[in-house]
């Protein structure tokens, strides 16, 4: 079986939004269209409580984008984003939520980020993403959604080393590239034995 993972495709990703990737809004439809291929349809959201510790406004003197240090590795600060219950956390209004089995909310723990729809930015305390595809026979995936550089990026590589067979469909994704960081996924996810088509 094969599942289609849909990543953070959520208003504050899209322009307009709070951490606006370019041209995020035009891959909505082609994502739609995609849905019916597939036996599982899972949608990831970003759900951070306000004042989460990614934010550059919970750390005194920091910018957007701007690096530190983290209990669990380095951490780029972003602009508050996808806080729960907003309007910026919503999905983009026009995906198709019905469509979806299952939707996975990452980011929750105030002290810790998560890019990967498998796991936190610890990369140890898991979302329970790979529990379900394994008790529902699911073996391969295909990932589009935002963004391409951090979360596609980062469930990707980890789908990969949880032995899935893994696609990005690099045309129903977009980047924000901060500082090269989209040359650094492409390798990475290449690396990790991941199919860019």
């Amino acid at each position: 079986m094969r599942a289609l993972i849909v990543i953070d495709v959520q208003n504050d990703f899209c322009p307009g939004g709070a951490l606006a990737v370019s041209q995020g809004d035009e891959i909505v439809q082609g994502i739609n269209a995609l849905m019916g291929d597939f036996e599982a349809v899972i949608l990831t959201q970003d759900w951070h409580p306000a004042g989460h510790s990614s934010f550059a406004s919970a750390h005194g003197g920091k910018n957007p984008y701007d690096l530190i240090d983290m209990p669990y590795g380095p951490q780029v600060l972003w602009p508050d984003h996808c806080i729960q219950g907003s309007m910026g956390a919503k999905f983009h209004m026009e995906l198709q939520q019905d469509r979806a089995d299952l939707i996975i909310r990452k980011g929750y723990n105030p002290a810790i980020d998560s890019y990967s729809a498998f796991f936190e930015n610890d990369h140890t305390t898991p979302t329970g993403l790979e529990g379900y595809l394994r008790t529902r026979g699911i073996k391969d995936l295909v990932m589009v959604g935002l963004a391409l550089d951090f979360c596609v990026n980062y469930s990707a590589v980890d789908a990969a080393k949880l032995g899935f067979g893994v696609e990005v469909r690099t045309d129903l994704t977009r980047a924000i590239d901060l500082d090269g960081s989209l040359g650094a996924a492409r390798s990475a996810m290449q690396g990790a034995g991941v199919t860019l088509a």
